[in-house]
């Protein structure tokens, strides 16, 4: 069974830096390619960044380019996602997802993933 565990969300001011993590068991990331969503309240969830299975294509949503990078481990099977110069309208529940398939020609739907994470919490004060 596919697991996919995030972590490293918290509350930091703006400006400032989180790495979220995002772990998987039962499932080889360097077959598969990864996404970061989020979700903030009241709102639909959003694609963020994607890493193709190769790791030679990444993909940002236009407002976090340049401030967020998405990288791999895949001998640790985890995911990464470096966000820096944080903004308050960054705020919301952080999700990783999985393409077993390593499909990355649809990677901003969330459609094409097919596990998901539970989710961690970003906090950005103003």
């Amino acid at each position: 069974q596919v697991q996919l565990v995030e972590s490293g969300g918290g509350l930091v001011q703006a400006g400032g830096s989180l790495r979220l993590s995002c772990a998987a068991s039962g499932l080889m990331l360097s077959n598969a390619a990864m996404a970061w969503f989020r979700q903030a309240p009241g709102k639909e969830r959003e694609f963020v960044a994607a890493i193709s299975w190769r790791r030679s294509r990444t993909l940002y949503e236009d407002s976090v380019k340049g401030r967020f990078t998405i990288s791999r481990d895949n001998a640790e099977n985890t995911v990464y996602l470096q966000m820096n110069s944080l903004k308050p309208e960054d705020t919301a529940v952080y999700y990783c997802a999985a393409n077993y398939g390593g499909i990355f020609t649809n990677a901003k739907n969330d459609r094409a993933y097919d596990s998901w994470g539970q989710g961690t919490q970003v906090t950005v004060s103003s």
